[in-house]
């Protein structure tokens, strides 16, 4: 049997991370991540793996973010008794994340599982709990970066800085592979991308001569301006500025628990010391966003370009809110102050709670410094909803919304080229994947123009499946079906149209201008559904 990989997670979205390699002998997994986005999406973080969890030896992974990692305590859970391999960092952050993770979905779950028993509904059960998480991290094995190590018979990985976030790594894998001209394979996982001159850390690194490549596209079809970290500041001040309104607004960021958080905690302390924003209070409210920061200050000595330790903890204007009960105390402030909350898409945690109570207010901004996914809340503010759900309730969208794609942590469309061509030669295909659709072609037609050839660049679907002989990797037509088909991985589902349509007719409902004209709104909307019937 010749390897074969398959592509069940990250493929036509950027969410989900899951390679399966398996062949003579061998099955494990690069990364076993969590789907965000649309409901059909995030369903599929509930059934069953397109693989069994027993029969996987290890699991690679490149780093700790929750869409590559958070799916692991529910891999245990069905039953994996493999090791898990990551570095130091990944290791550390895991160790709060998961949990948190499963707190969340505990969370999560109970307030659903209300919903659903007044619907008279089956009740659901967690992914995983809390002390699921807990123990699922105790089970991370720590390598370093640039050593080969063992981790089968027959295979061995390297883990290369992918200059993404603490512990992120690109991998390498040596795998056998059954034929006359070939007795292994080099197969390259590029993991998430740092941009080039990211505070923290180095330029992401790799190995040359490989056989296969499979590289993220998240930025494929975006360039951002090339800032270095003062110009980046400068645009950050100017926005606070605007947003503050000499202490008459309030500023509310979306921001990803690890690295985004910290790098914006440091040039808001920086900013403040030299003059440029004056010292309003700035929340950090999420417990798992303190104990990243916590981490990353611990972590200091092994980050590049500055002494984060200080800055990051001991500034006396950073509030860090880990109680419920603090958390609603922020809600007395009116004006004049800074909230930082997770999620990044605003899909969970207290984010939603902050942008429940502050949306509808016109002198609130609210900054996105992160990649939306299709199907999030982010996306759809971004997009200009001007209404939106929020824990099942109706809220207007007043706020400003502004979109400061000044520190994303992947590399942009030119990043990844340069990063694609310093791996060359590339002796048989390239993968594109991590991408939504219009990015993952926009980067294989970057790298076409670039002179590799357009046929030795491949982008999966959502578990397909190819297998790998000598350079050559040659679909496989699966036994079992795509748990989504293609069109429906990267776009809105029935409940985003749904939801929309709830929020329009409400709206024109309102607007109608007595009783009778909205009797004669429902009276054509119930004919419609006659219709259908």
């Amino acid at each position: 049997m010749k390897p074969i990989i398959k592509f069940c997670g990250a493929a036509g979205t950027v969410t989900g991370s899951c390679y399966w390699i398996k062949g003579d002998g061998f099955s494990f997994l690069v990364d076993c991540g969590t789907f965000q986005g649309s409901k059909s999406l995030k369903e599929l973080n509930y059934d069953a793996f397109p693989f069994s969890p027993a029969e996987i030896d290890f699991v690679l992974l490149t780093h700790a973010h929750i869409d590559h990692s958070g799916l692991i305590p529910k891999l245990i859970r069905e039953g994996f008794e493999g090791p898990i391999y990551a570095t130091e960092g990944t290791r550390d952050l895991v160790s709060f994340m998961w949990p948190d993770s499963g707190y969340i979905q505990e969370t999560e779950v109970k307030f659903l599982n209300q919903k659903r028993e007044q619907r008279g509904r089956k009740t659901v059960e967690p992914i995983y709990t809390r002390l699921e998480g807990e123990d699922a991290a105790k089970r991370v094995t720590v390598i370093e970066y640039d050593q080969w190590i063992e981790v089968s018979e027959n295979i061995r990985a390297r883990f290369w800085n992918a200059g993404h976030i603490l512990g992120a790594a690109s991998i390498e894998i040596e795998i056998p592979i059954n034929g006359p001209e070939t007795k292994s394979a080099r197969i390259l996982f590029s993991g998430d991308l740092g941009p080039e001159h990211k505070l923290f850390h180095p330029d992401p690194d790799g190995p040359r001569h490989l056989d296969f490549l499979v590289c993220e596209a998240t930025y494929g079809d975006r360039l951002r301006p090339a800032l270095d970290i003062y110009s980046r500041r400068k645009r950050l001040g100017e926005e606070i500025n605007k947003a503050l309104k000499n202490g008459e607004g309030v500023l509310v960021i979306p921001a990803f628990s690890v690295e985004r958080t910290q790098e914006l905690l440091l040039d808001i302390d920086s900013l403040m010391k030299i003059g440029d924003i004056n010292d309003s209070l700035v929340f950090l409210d999420s417990p798992l966003a303190i104990r990243a920061t916590k981490t990353f200050a611990s972590h200091a000595s092994d980050l590049e370009d500055i002494n984060a330790s200080k800055a990051l903890v001991g500034n006396e204007n950073f509030i860090f809110t880990e109680t419920v009960q603090e958390s609603k105390r922020i809600n007395s402030y009116a004006n004049g102050v800074i909230i930082i909350a997770a999620s990044g898409m605003c899909e969970a945690g207290r984010i939603r709670h902050h942008l429940k109570r502050r949306l509808w207010q016109d002198n609130t901004t609210i900054m996105m410094v992160g990649f939306q996914a299709a199907g999030t809340l982010g996306r759809l503010l971004l997009e200009g909803k001007k209404t939106v759900r929020i824990q099942g309730e109706t809220v207007q969208v007043d706020a400003r919304i502004v979109d400061l794609d000044i520190y994303s942590g992947h590399a942009d469309a030119e990043g990844l080229q340069d990063w694609v061509l310093e791996r060359l030669p590339v002796h048989g295909d390239i993968f594109l994947s991590h991408g939504e659709p219009e990015a993952l072609a926009a980067l294989k037609e970057r790298l076409a123009r670039a002179g590799l050839s357009a046929d030795k660049i491949i982008i999966p679907a959502l578990d397909e499946e190819f297998e790998l002989s000598g350079q050559t990797a040659s679909p496989k037509v699966s036994e079992k079906k795509p748990r989504l088909k293609a069109e429906a991985v990267a776009r809105l589902d029935w409940h985003n149209d749904l939801a929309q349509l709830s929020l329009d007719i409400v709206d024109e409902l309102e607007k109608a201008a007595d009783e009778k004209a909205r009797q004669k709104i429902l009276r054509k909307l119930r004919r419609a559904l006659d219709v259908t019937e």
